[in-house]
This record gives C-alpha cells, structure tokens and sequence, in this order.
C-alpha cells in the first residue's frame, strides 16, 4: 500500500533537510525538492516515482554541466 501524494504546497522531505540554496521546484510539478548539489535532482519523489513505473529502474538524471 502506498501513501497518499501531499499536495504539492508541501514541500518533498529533501527539501527540508538540504541547505536552502539547493532548493529549487520540481521539473513536473513544481514542488520545492533538492535539485542542486549532492544528491539534487530535477524531480520530487512523487514524481520520480511515476517515471520510474513508466520508464523502468533504470531512468536516471543525466547532468549536462561540464
């Protein structure tokens, strides 16, 4: 049984236990989740989540900075 997604006003754990300026919105939607630094990404846990059942286990975020 899974819990229940909050509603996207509530921020994603990480984002309450990172320093503030890795705090950016979630790629999809739009809730403040690590994105920056070790262990950012570009989406919250809900919405990794949902790509992951879409896109299988091996969906990973990719950097392009040098």
């Amino acid at each position: 049984m899974t819990t229940p997604v909050p509603p996207v006003s509530e921020p994603d754990p990480s984002a309450l236990t990172c320093p503030s300026d890795q705090v950016g919105p979630c790629a999809i939607c739009r809730r403040k989740t690590q994105r920056y630094g070790r262990g950012g990404g570009p989406l919250c846990q809900w919405c990794m989540r949902s790509a992951l059942g879409q896109w299988g286990p091996k969906v990973r975020h990719t950097s392009t900075r040098p």
